[in-house]
């Protein structure tokens, strides 16, 4: 294999070195030639002009983005970076010359980069673990194969152009966007949203296709941003979008697909049906969409070969759905109120799910909805634990009885395995299969990471929640467990990037600051960690936080006070965390206690007992791994 003549160049931070040696090791072990030399990291003329030289003769800018680069406002990598995009200024647009490579959480959104860094796509390697593919497809990159960029465009064109098909060697990826109700009713809100939802999540279980989660997707409905906006958020390549108007029977669907690089339209299609037309439709859109991006993204031959391939996984992905357009409409209806996410809205969709169902015994999708629905009110107490799971597990279990290969119904088994069961080896295997099923499912890959997490195997769940959070960029959940699981795997400054990045995107978010402010105090920065601390909404999470910031300051009456009010008000539903603060204030006996009474409540803390940096002083004690054998973490 040849290697390109000239270098290419990694700027980093100082704190970021690490990370860097291991792109660089990559890169060299293809036969490309770096320019990564930590000994000349000295300052003076010479080596300033030696810095400008090397940047103005290389053949590829790597920046590499972490929670340190966030952090500072001044350093050598800024200027490094700016003399990098002002030559990207000489240089046709596409011409692959930027490549920024992101080491940690830190994605896109207010990263403070340039600009011009944000009209090429960001490639994620965790810590900095670039894999053999990632440096074989940046050799091709250099010798003259495709460019891995993507420039985004400030404006959307309407009108349809030539398609490119210059492969690319990323995979290819989509947002749907919710769908604009124009009937006439509001009422019928549901059914567009229901379309555009039913679509992705078909989309979804494509092998080989990125699509962003309906959570990201969704929080453009009625903001009017242009595609560029769109993908510019959701790190897509194309945006799929469209506007139903229903009348009695009868209903229009107009649907078209745009590239976000140009805004030019890939595909559009207008549908005159009727409601007993609608699965023809969905199967016809969600066709059209793989076949153009197989085509335009992939270079792939449009010959019939394909077009079969295509049929066949559209076919495998909308098993479980129904066959009856009243009870399809019903259950659209249902999903609508359930993902509004409170008691009285849960308690409308289950009774939708309930109607569906007694028109078609045999809709598989809507008794993996109906388990999640039930699940979802066993979570937040919206029914008794032992009751609404128990009724979950039977729904679920019904769906998969209809339909063995429904990813929705092995996540769902998944999450009452280990949220109630604490069956953590058929959790294991159900969140398996349904990734397998749905590799594009970002609440799958969530709740895999929690797991694996859980498990004690920190690096798999930081990868499936990077993935995660890759899938839906703009999910505050997704961001806020990755925060947790960085915070396990000692690593602060990055979870304290993620859990920032939730704050940005749900403020009021129930205890996410007190997890910030525990992954500050881990830094050292105990007046900031109590501050955050202080403007903690949830009490239960202000007091928990407080008792351990109090304690490692030495302010013991402090500390004392917060622990006495957070076990005294908060004792029932916040064991473990009263057991936590036991163990970080160095009270084993007291920690076992509260430990032991969480496993009685069923406290979902509890999940992370094996991996909880706070409980690290237990570790020694004899009572510990007989408390993970009864866990069934024990190794």
């Amino acid at each position: 294999m040849s290697a390109p003549s000239k270098a290419i160049f990694l700027s980093y931070a100082s704190q970021d070195a690490e990370a860097a040696r291991r792109i660089c090791d990559a890169l060299r072990a293809v036969g490309l030639d770096v320019w990564f030399d930590q000994s000349a990291l000295r300052g003076g003329d010479a080596w300033d002009a030696s810095i400008r030289r090397q940047i103005k003769e290389c053949a590829l800018f790597v920046p590499v983005i972490s929670a340190n680069t966030q952090a500072r406002e001044e350093g050598y990598f800024r200027l490094e970076w700016k003399l990098a995009v002002d030559r990207s200024h000489l240089m046709a647009d596409d011409k692959a010359f930027l490549l920024p490579v992101v080491i940690d959480a830190t994605i896109d959104g207010k990263a403070r980069v340039p600009e011009k860094f944000r009209d090429v796509q960001w490639t994620h390697l965790s810590a900095g673990d670039a894999s053999a593919a990632f440096a074989e497809r940046v050799h091709r990159l250099l010798s003259g194969g495709a460019a891995l960029s993507l420039p985004v465009a400030a404006t959307r064109v309407a009108a349809a152009a030539p398609a490119t098909k210059t492969p690319s060697h990323e995979p290819p990826s989509i947002a749907v966007l919710p769908f604009v109700n124009m009937s006439r009713d509001e009422e019928n809100e549901y059914f567009a949203d229901g379309l555009a939802e039913e679509l992705l999540n078909v989309l979804a279980k494509i092998r080989g296709l990125r699509v962003a989660a309906r959570s990201s997707a969704f929080t453009f409905k009625g903001k009017g941003a242009t595609v560029a906006e769109v993908g510019r958020a959701l790190n897509v390549a194309t945006v799929l979008e469209g506007s139903v108007r229903k009348a009695g029977n009868r209903m229009r669907i107009s649907v078209q697909l745009v590239k976000v690089v140009d805004g030019y339209q890939l595909w559009s299609e207008t549908y005159d049906r009727t409601l007993e037309d609608i699965f023809a439709v969905q199967d016809d859109i969600a066709q059209s969409v793989l076949k153009e991006l197989r085509t335009t993204l992939l270079g792939e031959a449009a010959d019939a070969m394909a077009g079969k391939e295509v049929t066949a996984a559209v076919a495998a992905a909308v098993k479980g759905r129904s066959t009856d357009p009243e009870a399809h409409r019903l259950f659209l209806q249902a999903r609508y109120f359930i993902d509004r996410n409170t008691r009285e809205d849960t308690k409308k969709g289950i009774g939708y799910l309930k109607e569906a169902l007694a028109l078609e015994p045999e809709f598989a999708l809507a008794w993996g909805e109906l388990g999640r629905a039930f699940s979802s009110e066993a979570n937040w107490g919206g029914a008794p634990a032992i009751e609404g799971f128990e009724r979950a597990r039977e729904a679920i279990a019904r769906a998969l009885a209809l339909e063995p290969d429904l990813a929705e119904g092995h996540a769902g088994m998944g999450w009452i395995q280990m949220a109630f069961d604490r069956d953590w080896h058929g959790a294991q295997v159900s969140y398996r299969r349904a990734q397998e099923l749905a590799p594009g499912n970002a609440l799958v890959l969530h709740q895999s990471g929690f797991l694996a997490g859980n498990m004690g195997r920190v690096d798999e769940g930081i990868g499936l929640g990077r993935r995660a959070v890759e899938q839906d960029p703009l999910s505050a959940s997704a961001y806020f467990f990755l925060g947790l699981i960085l915070w396990t795997a000692a690593r602060p400054a990055e979870a304290e990037a993620a859990l920032r990045k939730t704050l940005e995107l749900a403020p009021l978010g129930a205890v996410t600051r007190t997890w910030l402010s525990i992954t500050l105090l881990e830094q050292g920065r105990g007046e900031e960690a109590l501050a955050e601390a202080l403007r903690e909404p949830e009490a239960w999470g202000r007091l928990f936080a407080s008792a351990v910031i109090h304690h490692v300051a030495g302010r013991r009456g402090e500390s004392d006070a917060a622990l006495r009010e957070l076990a005294g008000k908060h004792g029932d539903g916040a064991a473990y965390q009263v057991a936590q603060v036991h163990a970080a204030r160095g009270e084993a006996d007291l920690a076992f206690e509260w430990l032991e009474r969480a496993c009685v409540q069923r406290d979902a803390g509890i999940f992370w007992t094996k991996v909880d940096p706070l409980l690290r002083s237990l570790h020694a004690d004899p009572r510990w791994e007989v408390f993970l054998r009864k866990l069934g973490l024990a190794d």
